[in-house]
């Protein structure tokens, strides 16, 4: 088993950043992928970034350039860096990890953004 629990949501201005954080626990020695996704209300869920074990990133496009995941070594943590924050962004933010054919979820933080 995999415990997930992101943090660091909140209200902020267009144009602002912020940093998402996501506490792993449990079985991490096989997780290999680690994403973040987002469900704006609505809306379907959408990946937003993924880092795989080897530490290769991917992005949707409508963040790329704005947005950078990254993860501890030990895989305990994953963090996803958010700049030049858009209302669009406004969404629950879920963190995922993969272990063998098991994706494991957050419950997920929410980012509100204000004009």
């Amino acid at each position: 088993q995999v415990q997930l629990v992101e943090s660091g949501g909140g209200l902020v201005q267009a144009g602002g950043s912020l940093r998402l954080s996501c506490a792993v626990s449990g079985t991490i020695s096989s997780i290999n992928t680690m994403s973040w996704y987002r469900q704006a209300p609505g809306k379907q869920r959408e990946l937003v970034a993924v880092i795989t074990s080897g530490g290769s990133t991917n992005y949707a496009d409508s963040v790329k350039g704005r947005f950078t995941i990254s993860r501890d070594n030990d895989k305990t943590t994953v963090r996803l860096q958010m700049k030049d924050l858009k209302l669009e962004d406004t969404a629950r933010y879920y963190c995922t990890a993969s272990r063998w054919s098991t994706t494991y979820w957050g419950k997920g933080t929410l980012v509100t953004v204000s004009s």
